[in-house]
């Protein structure tokens, strides 16, 4: 099988083959991150036809759209029939594997002071349901000033860029997603409707990786997740008799093989789109498959300030970004070869206008 095959079915699955009149729930079936500015609004706009800034704002706050820490505790936007799924589901119950996916600090923590990852992450979690109850909507410096009084001395840790004590960073993130918190569009966190119920099987996460990014692996799975390998490799165990393999020009892996059929039959992507960093469709384990250039890839894929991407056809056939200039969206876009100029600056006036600006300014280089 031919690498663009794999990439026609990733493509048609994160829904970025055509623009659809989709929800905003529907465009967030793989979970978006919201690691940078707009990135997960960015991300749906992409996928729906639909989406407003006003309307995003709108189903975040009915909880229509669920924006919480979930996976690597991380903020991402998704829907919320995932939120349970992604998020509490994929939380390691043994101490020693829950210390390494919460963590170094949290392993530090549990070195210095003898209290078990479970136990910590239990009483953050109570404490952060505590702090948020009666419909409560704090701020993160509110919520750190509530954990402040609820949580033991030993598990807030000096930090020199607050110049204060508070719970270790992912240790009150990971709290947060067994507590089963959310945000607001005002950035604020609260614990409300819908709230995770239960406990999905967590294998099933697995089933939801491969559905966006198959054929992969158990070790691009455990990327994704966060999960600790071992967590990860029994939670592909449990699924590998609903497996496939496949091999394609320069990788093999792993479908599901009821999508065997869809795969083969990918269709070629139509369009011109303009998505954002860190996009769920970025977001990969196999980055070489995606992007075979290593330069470009590293040039992709950078620790901070990663470009955005334009798609065209469904290759990659530029980068781009975005920055604030007063009331104006400066969007700049890099040519990596021929592009359809009309097209793409009318997906720039989109950005800038989901971003709230008056106006654009855009370039080319």
């Amino acid at each position: 099988m031919k690498r663009e095959q794999v990439l026609r079915f990733r493509l048609a699955r994160h829904g970025l083959r055509e623009r659809r009149p989709l929800t905003p729930a529907q465009a967030a079936a793989c979970a978006a991150s919201d690691f940078s500015r707009d990135a997960a609004m960015l991300a749906l706009a992409a996928r729906s036809e639909l989406l407003t800034r006003a309307g995003y704002e709108e189903a975040v706050d009915s909880g229509a759209l669920v924006l919480a820490p979930t996976l690597r505790g991380a903020i991402h936007a998704l829907a919320p029939e995932d939120f349970s799924l992604l998020g509490r589901a994929l939380l390691a119950t043994d101490d020693d594997e829950l210390a390494r996916q919460i963590g170094r600090q949290m392993q530090r923590l549990v070195a210095m002071t003898g209290i078990a990852a479970t136990v910590a992450l239990e009483e953050v979690s109570a404490a952060t349901s505590e702090s948020l109850s009666g419909g409560r909507k704090l701020t993160r410096n509110e919520l750190h000033e509530e954990l402040r009084s609820r949580v033991r001395e030993e598990l807030m840790p000096w930090c020199k860029g607050c110049k204060s004590h508070h719970v270790a960073p992912m240790l009150w993130r990971f709290g947060g997603v067994r507590a089963g918190m959310r945000r607001d569009s005002q950035g604020r966190f609260l614990i409300g409707r819908p709230k995770p119920t239960g406990k999905p099987a967590p294998s099933g996460a697995v089933r939801h990786f491969l559905r966006f990014y198959g054929p992969a692996k158990a070790r691009d799975f455990v990327s994704w997740s966060g999960v600790p390998r071992e967590l990860g490799a029994r939670l592909w165990d449990e699924v590998a008799g609903d497996l496939a393999e496949v091999e394609w020009q320069g990788g093999s892996g792993f479908i599901l093989a009821d999508d065997g059929r869809e795969l083969e039959a990918a269709p070629q992507a139509d369009g011109a789109r303009l998505i954002p960093p860190n996009d769920p469709y970025l977001v990969q384990p196999d980055r070489a498959t995606l992007v075979p250039d290593a330069a470009l890839r590293k040039r992709i894929f950078r620790p901070i300030a990663s470009p955005g991407v334009v798609l065209v056809n469904g290759r990659i056939a530029g980068l781009w970004k975005v920055r604030a200039r007063g009331k104006r969206s400066a969007v700049e876009i890099e040519e990596l070869g021929r592009l359809p100029r009309r097209k793409l600056a009318a997906e720039a006036e989109r950005i800038a206008s989901l971003r709230g600006s008056a106006d654009i300014e855009l370039s080319w280089t």
